[in-house]
């Protein structure tokens, strides 16, 4: 039990926990909103804007008559900077303390524009708020004696700042500092002359930036696409789940009626929903603005069908027709590849459809895996990275998140900083590593034969034996040699309380993934971590729904639930395969662009015979091979879920209006389904869920019901006292159901031995090309976003600066890479960071028109020859 003290807040007694911080005190425990500037409950006091000023008192012995009495501070205190201690008192609504804060007010305000009919805060404004319940009436000052200074300064492309709304309550400079990492602003000049700028370059660089304008108390700082858009109080908000990587981060859709768009509902921006299990208050940049895809004019309307080798727009009735027709040919000779973007609803009609076509061949693109070992081992119902400090720790393998899932980035880091012991691994520096206590490098292919040195030099005083093949799984991992890192390493994490290891797939195909996850399995089954919150295995998913897709059984090995299939069926490589050789009849591809980026997908596609039907928002690559393109659904104008890294399943809410003709993919599925004699439609995607529910085991009990129950968050955000939380909205729609993994529920687990890799030697012209991940690419879906467009890189590989002299390349050197056949051209960018006798090449980047590179480690072909400078 923490301890406890007792103060008394405007006369009267309340036992609260000692040391807490005044102002989250009385707020909490008294209901006594203390009115603050610089103060956040996420980012601590600073003291400077002087709002929360009270009349204070503690209690000290009279030296005179040695009895205990209450000494008042001779003058007002602020009480974000006071902690809790017993016997404190504190006056909230005295007469001193009224003037008090109508005199920082006055002071605030007296170089304020009071702007407020123009201002975008206008109607969710702290200091207009603040202004009404304690400011003056009138002000003394003359418009001439204000201080004027920019009203309209571009700190990047992102974000504008208005100098003259500034109050200088630092509380975005702290962020960026404390929270994000990211320190970029700055205060410059001093006394009323004293303003934010930048300190980077490009400006603002940071992937939080629109996290600070809503903590802003006044109208400083706005967002581009926003500014002058909008009113507050005139737009809707709409719950949504955020649907570009596997975090799963709480969103709303600010939505109002747009004249400009003939009638039509609009999304105006995208806000934060508090959900402290998942993103608490914050989200990234790309969650916040790469939202303009749903509405962007590109989206397809109608479906199109291939007449004389160009796609025609039909209508649906020809279309269903046609796909119809071209499935009852392939019968069990067809295959599915789904994108990770798809919600499970879409999911599980599409592996419905292909499995009653008597056909297991269904992937997901990329193909990852890990599922099977989250549904064992993963972390445990109640799992909160907030919770991680002192004592535990966290294991990071084969990714980085600060690019792959920046809200896990934040919180990891988060815990590190609050003694929480991490340990990177990793075949390349990331900017966790500045955090973490142990960082261990490996040659990529080493992945699994690291995890197995790591395993198996540690000191393990009994094995759980609820875990078959344990012992086998640990006298194999013996058989690795660890260095002295290792087994550092090794030795910390063993006396560590709870264990969460998140689990990515850097440099990986599908089966090297496998290995890996089962490799930190075994590792968490023999240290006795799982089964329990804060405890057990996360995979960092190459998308926002990977969990779902291999939940829900879109894989060749496994049933939805995880049952598994006594034949496999064909894997995306082996449909791609399959493809070329044309033994294939149909494929269907849904949410998922492979030719964008996939050489080998490229090669497959436009050489087959077999027919191609592309189910996509936007004429993709793939779709532009396709016999028959249907037109889909964004997630703004549907509902469903996504089921997060963390095993949350989430619902999201239809915004606006569908775009043209565009259906939701399970509908389509479903009619297709229908017509191919496989049962009716399910009337909504809240019934595909109920079906969902009682066939995936998982599942069972979840409903929409179920994924809208809220319970009240600390701290209390999205009220009233906006000034308190900022303007992220609180949570009303639904904090999501996390399903137990099989060793809370009395599941039966297994543990295997893993098999290393074969270690890759390139030959003398060949060079080792490990693609990777950044959150900024040229992925179609996101670049319709062109404000990002500043923050994508161009198609640069990275290069560690002592491989490119050996190779006799310069920096901005342009050369060509030979990947799978075909010749693609890059720019040698240097990067220390880089690991020797490997490049990394960005996946998902625009080249020339051509795929840019495939999704694992591969032997590429360098063409120095063909080098220009």
């Amino acid at each position: 039990m923490a301890k406890t003290v007792t103060i008394v807040v405007d006369d009267i007694e309340y036992e609260v926990p000692a040391g807490m911080n005044l102002v989250d005190v009385c707020k909490q425990y008294a209901g006594v909103d203390i009115p603050v500037f610089c103060y956040h409950p996420k980012l601590g006091h600073d003291g400077n804007c002087r709002m929360c000023l009270v009349e204070l008192a503690t209690p000290r012995k009279n030296p005179h008559t040695g009895e205990m009495e209450l000494a008042w501070f001779p003058t007002l205190q602020t009480a974000c900077t006071q902690k809790t201690s017993e016997g404190m008192t504190v006056r909230t609504k005295s007469q001193k303390v009224i003037d008090g804060r109508r005199e920082i007010l006055e002071f605030l305000l007296s170089s304020h524009p009071l702007d407020c009919p123009i201002c975008d805060k206008g109607g969710e404004c702290p200091l207009q708020e603040l202004t009404l319940r304690h400011g003056p009436g009138t002000s003394r000052m003359y418009w001439e004696e204000k201080m004027h200074l920019g009203k309209h300064v571009p700190l990047g492309e992102l974000i504008y700042l208005d100098q003259e709304r500034c109050i200088l309550c630092a509380r975005c400079i702290r962020f960026q500092d404390n929270i994000a990492d990211d320190p970029v602003l700055a205060f410059d000049q001093r006394g009323r002359h004293q303003q934010i700028i930048t300190a980077s370059s490009p400006g603002f660089n940071s992937i939080f930036s629109g996290d600070t304008t809503d903590i802003c108390p006044v109208g400083a700082l706005t967002s581009a696409d926003f500014r002058f858009n909008a009113r507050p109080w005139e737009m809707v908000q709409v719950a949504t789940i955020c649907s570009h990587c596997p975090v799963g981060c709480n969103m709303s859709f600010d939505t109002r009626t747009d004249r400009e768009a003939g009638g039509r509902t609009t999304i105006k921006r995208i806000m934060p929903r508090q959900n402290e299990r998942v993103n608490e208050i914050w989200i990234c940049d790309k969650g916040r603005f790469a939202h303009h895809h749903m509405e962007h004019p590109e989206r397809l309307t109608k479906p199109l069908i291939r007449r004389n080798g160009r796609l025609v727009e039909a209508g649906w009735e020809e279309a269903l027709r046609e796909v119809t027709a071209q499935l009852q040919h392939a019968g069990e000779n067809v295959a599915a590849i789904a994108g990770g973007r798809l919600p499970n609803e879409d999911l599980f009609a599409l592996q419905k459809l292909i499995r009653a076509q008597g056909s297991h061949h269904i992937d997901a693109y990329p193909p990852v895996r890990g599922g099977e070992f989250t549904a064992s081992v993963g972390v445990g119902v109640g799992t909160n990275l907030a919770d991680m400090g002192s004592g535990d720790a966290i294991v990071v393998i084969a990714g980085d998140l600060h690019e792959e899932a920046p809200l896990w980035w934040l919180r990891v880091k988060a815990a590190a900083e609050r003694g929480a012991m991490l340990i990177t691994i990793g075949g390349r520096e990331t900017r966790l590593d500045k955090f973490a206590t142990h960082s261990l490098r490996y040659d990529y292919t080493e992945e699994v034969a690291t995890l197995n040195a790591l395993l198996g030099c540690m000191k393990l005083t009994g094995l759980p034996r609820s875990v078959d093949g344990l012992k086998e799984a640990v006298k194999g991992a013996r058989a690795f040699k660890p260095d002295k890192a290792i087994k550092d390493a090794a030795e910390a994490l063993a006396g560590a309380n709870n264990v969460i290891a998140l689990v990515g797939h850097e440099g990986l195909d599908g089966q090297g993934s496998h290995n890996l996850a089962q490799a930190v399995a075994n590792l968490l089954m023999a240290t006795g971590h799982f089964g329990r919150p804060n405890n057990g295995l996360i995979v960092v998913w190459p998308t926002a729904n990977g969990q779902g897709a291999s939940d829900i059984g879109v894989r060749p090995d496994y049933r939805p639930g995880y049952q598994r299939i006594p034949v496999p069926g064909m894997g995306y490589t082996d449909i791609l395969a399959a493809l070329a050789d044309n033994t294939l009849r149909a494929l269907y591809v849904v949410g998922a662009d492979p030719l964008f980026d996939d050489p080998a997908a490229e090669q497959a596609l436009r050489s087959t015979l077999g027919t191609i039907i592309v189910q996509d928002m936007f004429l993709t690559a793939t779709a532009e091979v396709a016999d028959v393109v249907l037109p889909s659904q964004s997630a703004a104008e549907r509902e469903g879920t996504y089921t997060s890294g963390e095993r949350r399943v989430q619902r999201f809410y239809p915004a606006i209006e569908p775009c043209g003709q565009s259906q939701p993919d399970w509908l389509i599925i479903q009619t297709i389904g229908k017509r191919l004699g496989h049962g009716n439609p399910s009337p909504s995607a809240a019934a595909v869920l109920l079906e969902i529910a009682k066939t995936v085991p998982q599942y069972a009990g979840i409903t929409y019901q179920t994924l809208a129950e809220v319970e009240p968050q600390i701290p209390d955000v999205g009220g009233e006292d906006l000034y308190y939380g900022g303007t992220a909205f609180r949570n009303r729609h639904g904090l999501g159901v996390q399903w137990p993994a099989a060793a809370e529920s009395g599941g039966a687990l297994s543990a295997h031995p893993v098999e290393a890799a074969e270690s890759i030697e390139p030959e003398e012209d060949m060079l080792l090309v490990v693609p990777i991940t950044l959150l900024y690419d040229a992925e179609p879906v996101f670049h319709k976003t062109s404000l990002l467009h500043g923050r994508v890189p161009g198609p640069d590989i990275l290069m560690h600066p002592e491989d490119a002299r050996y190779l006799d390349i310069a920096d901005g050197d342009v050369v060509r890479l030979s990947i799978d056949g075909k010749d693609i051209t890059v720019v040698v960018r240097f990067d220390e960071q880089a690991p020797e006798g490997a490049a990394l090449l960005p996946r998902r980047m625009q080249v020339q028109g051509a795929p840019m590179a495939a999704t694992f480690a591969t032997l590429v072909r360098w063409d120095v020859e063909a080098l220009e400078r």
